[in-house]
């Protein structure tokens, strides 16, 4: 970094670790001090997010509808099948009522999933006017690579609601703590255990599965391996790290009994719905061998040793180093720098602000090729933070969630737990470079003739607006036509 001009590096810091820079904003006369300053000012519930409500207020709310909306229909459901008991006891009467009952908890289903999307895109909104408001750029991208890290998707219908709860409660207030406390904070949260199916899990010789076969023989209630097969393979260690089918089922046995109150079973004491809780009768008993380890616990904290050992386990440092990497700097990152940033990992017992420190230390973190090419998210926030936008425009104003849908990166919604790729052959395809043209041609629109595309080009781009791109904003037949072509630039649309 040192052989840089200061206004690349002041460019690299706004846009390849920031979200991108303002018109107004200037550039920092020290870049990576810029950046780790950012730590002591980082608010994790910043005012864009404080109206979102939480997972428990979500299920409290959920869970009282449909309570609500089927009481009413059960009292009546009793007093039809005792009139239907009392007289002939038709068999088309009879079934009158169960035909009845089903039809209005289809409704109360049709309404809760409707309101599941209002509090989705809600909290999509917020997500953007955060990122748009922040002057902690650096640690808002963090939010947003763990998010992706950890990823929930909304293709599930119940995590439509619980989606950017997820980000509020288990991501930001951790993102400048260990990973330990990261990981553990996103295991409990309810959407992952909702999106993996972890609260179907039950243990094969559980109190609660031997009752339950008693009653009904035929029907085996099983364990549910998905949260932690992707914990082992997609949070920390990695593929191909050395564990085998038999360590998944083994960390999946002692998972049974997480799960969430509220859903799937009575609330153990006075857990609030939604609550992560410890459902003791679900519990697979028994010592528990995990990557040759045994665990003998027999509660929630048999899990929560193997946790802890696969977060301070060398693979996860060295999984967790080459993410990060690639996401700042590379698609195939310099070896030299996962090395060091997976060494800071482990010698830190998992201390994110000190790996965070090593990358912005790295001289490989600050290469003048600007080789990342942005995500159609990166690309959406960094056009509306280069337009001077501090919100989306109020109630009128753009609507976050159909907008990254057209662009083909809807938030929350990528095609599997292992989150949207971080590379551009995954973003740079012509059709979806021809959607970014559309916005950004309705973004300049927005702005009229309010900016001078020039000095607009200078300001976002310090040091790094090459000669073609200024010369083609310079000659556009209008304002409007030089900034769509500034943001649809290559210079803009690499970082």
């Amino acid at each position: 970094m040192n052989s840089l001009p200061t206004a690349r590096a002041a460019a690299i810091a706004m846009n390849r670790f920031g979200l991108g820079a303002r018109p107004d904003e200037a550039p920092p006369d020290n870049p990576p001090h810029w950046l780790l300053d950012q730590f002591a000012r980082y608010e994790a519930l910043p005012a864009a997010w404080r109206d979102q409500p939480g997972a428990i207020a979500l299920t409290t709310r959920f869970g009282e509808e449909r309570q609500q909306g089927l009481s009413g229909d059960m009292a009546a459901n009793s007093a039809a099948n005792s009139a239907t008991n009392s007289a002939m006891k038709d068999a088309a009467s009879d079934a009158a009522p169960a035909t009845s009952t089903q039809a209005k908890r289809q409704a109360v289903n049709r309404t809760i999933r409707r309101e599941g999307v209002e509090v989705y895109r809600s909290a999509v909104n917020a997500r953007l006017d955060s990122a748009l408001q922040t002057d902690t750029p650096f640690v808002e991208r963090l939010v947003h690579f763990w998010s992706n890290h950890f990823a929930v998707s909304v293709d599930k219908p119940a995590l439509a609601g619980l989606a950017g709860s997820f980000e509020m409660e288990a991501i930001r207030p951790h993102v400048l703590g260990t990973f330990d406390a990261l990981l553990v904070a996103v295991e409990q949260h309810a959407a992952m255990q909702v999106f993996l199916d972890q609260i179907r899990s039950v243990g094969p010789n559980s109190r609660a599965a031997l009752r339950a076969d008693q009653r009904d023989p035929s029907h085996q209630r099983g364990l549910n391996e998905n949260l932690a097969r992707e914990i082992m393979e997609l949070h920390t260690l990695g593929v191909r790290t050395g564990y085998t089918q038999a360590d998944v089922t083994e960390f999946a046995r002692a998972l049974t009994g997480w799960s969430v109150a509220g859903v799937r079973g009575p609330q153990p004491g006075n857990a609030a719905p939604g609550a992560f809780v410890f459902r003791r009768a679900l519990h697979e008993p028994g010592t528990r061998t995990v990557m040759a380890r045994q665990y003998d616990q027999d509660d929630e904290r048999q899990a929560l040793a193997i946790l802890h050992d696969l977060a301070h386990a060398p693979p996860t440092s060295r999984h967790i180093a080459f993410q990060l990497a690639r996401h700042f700097v590379a698609d195939n990152p310099p070896p030299a720098l996962t090395d060091r940033l997976a060494q800071v990992f482990e010698q830190s017992g998992g201390d994110l602000p000190s790996v965070y420190r090593a990358l912005v230390e790295a001289p490989q973190a600050w290469s003048a090729d600007d080789a990342k090419f942005k995500t159609p998210w990166d690309w959406t926030v960094s056009s509306m933070r280069a337009l001077g936008w501090r919100d989306r425009g109020g109630s009128g104003g753009l609507n976050a969630a159909p907008l990254l849908t057209q662009l083909g990166q809807p938030v929350w919604r990528p095609g599997s737990p292992a989150g949207y790729d971080d590379i551009a052959a995954s973003w740079a395809a012509p059709d979806a470079l021809v959607r970014r043209v559309e916005v950004a041609q309705r973004f300049a629109a927005r702005v009229g003739d309010t900016l001078d595309p020039r000095t607009l080009g200078q300001s976002v781009l310090p040091g790094t607006l090459g000669a073609p791109t200024a010369t083609a904003v310079a000659h556009a037949e209008s304002a409007q036509t030089a900034v769509a072509l500034l943001l649809v630039s290559p210079d803009f649309l690499r970082r």
